[in-house]
């Protein structure tokens, strides 16, 4: 019966509305106050949680089960550029983009889904717990959102954030830990048509570095990437200075440390070799989380989903999402898929129908919490 209650064009209504909206990352003004508008029209008390950069949106509606645990829902408001002049179209069942932007999908199902399933609770009178959601800002640029979140007033223990791409029905039971790093490597600046000799190139050390340090996967768990160098001034000077920018990730803390550490200590023994100097910076994103097949609530969130009619897989990515934030402050979290296809391309798209089931599984999710809080 609770199939039924999902109103599919007030959906897409509420989707096509947040899509006309430009978000990028720490320019979530005008997504958010309509989204704090929404959510206290559902129901909830609403706080804007400022931080030097943005804000975050916490909101609590209140349940009318006093005894079942509160859920937390959670998605982000920002996207990934380009998205200014944003066009798309309705067509063969999707929502997809037309121009030379992304669509916003990601994350703009999540909150629509999530919209949906608050306006249902209430027109219905369902019963359900304690609701707490979370819109958190600038996660395309780093989880600067939710790594800045008030934990302090979050009382959940489980929570669901919907931030996965590929058909509903994906839950995400691993991410790796993440670390970037910058390499800043120091040579000596010469002419390099009068006396070339007397300099020292940063640019073929930092050549030699890159064709020697692992690339790529470097085993089932454990990958690296350079992504970014800069350096040099003009062709005439023996370049001094040259920045790498890279990063590892890993669901194994140990592979992913032993991977650093040859690879830091490569990049220094070629530095000094060459006579170059050599400083690293580096940074940890996030950590790892990983949920366990025989999890409750994992088993909870599979019978949800079956329960709409749709069967579950079970997913280890390669990605963070604030997810990863979320378990490591102790709340147990699944990111699930909103529908959401092709994202961060002039490509993306999602199905109508898994707008819908996402929304549907956020529904079943509320109020089949109640029974899983006994």
């Amino acid at each position: 019966m609770i199939n039924a209650y999902i109103n599919k064009k007030r959906l897409l209504k509420t989707f096509t509305e947040l899509l006309r909206i430009n978000s990028p990352s720490f320019q979530e003004k005008e997504i958010g106050s309509l989204l704090a508008k929404k959510l206290k029209e559902r129901g909830c008390r609403v706080t804007i949680q400022k931080y030097d950069k943005s804000f975050n949106l916490i909101a609590i509606k209140k349940g009318t089960v006093s005894k079942a645990h509160p859920l937390l829902l959670s998605g982000h408001m920002d996207t990934i550029e380009p998205t200014i002049g944003i066009k798309f179209s309705i067509q063969n069942e999707r929502v997809r983009s037309t121009g030379n932007t992304v669509l916003g999908a990601d994350d703009k199902s999540a909150l629509a889904q999530i919209l949906e399933a608050l306006t249902v609770l209430q027109e219905r009178a369902l019963p359900h717990g304690d609701i707490e959601i979370v819109f958190t800002s600038a996660e395309e640029k780093g989880l600067h959102g939710v790594k800045s979140l008030d934990f302090g007033k979050i009382r959940s223990r489980y929570a669901l954030v919907l931030d996965s791409g590929g058909s509903v029905g994906k839950l995400v039971v691993a991410a790796p830990t993440h670390i970037t790093y910058e390499m800043r490597i120091t040579g000596r600046p010469a002419h390099a048509g009068i006396e070339p000799e007397k300099g020292i190139s940063a640019i073929r050390v930092a050549a030699e570095i890159i064709s020697t340090v692992p690339d790529g996967r470097i085993s089932s768990e454990t990958t690296a990437n350079i992504g970014v160098i800069c350096g040099g001034t003009a062709t005439n000077v023996v370049p001094k200075e040259v920045v790498i920018h890279g990063e590892l990730r890993s669901h194994d803390y140990k592979l992913l440390q032993d991977a650093r550490g040859k690879m830091f200590d490569t990049a220094r023994k070629i530095a000094k070799k060459n006579n170059a100097g050599m400083h690293i910076e580096e940074h940890e994103e996030y950590q790892s989380f990983k949920i366990d097949e025989a999890d409750r609530f994992l088993k909870f969130m599979d019978s949800v989903v079956q329960g709409c009619g749709i069967k579950p897989i079970y997913t280890i990515t390669g990605g963070g999402s604030d997810a990863n934030i979320f378990n490591k402050q102790g709340i147990k979290t699944i990111n699930m898929s909103t529908g959401m296809q092709k994202v961060h391309s002039h490509e993306e798209y999602i199905l109508l129908k898994d707008l819908y089931n996402g929304s549907l599984v956020v529904l079943k999710a509320i109020t089949g919490f109640v029974a899983f809080s006994e």
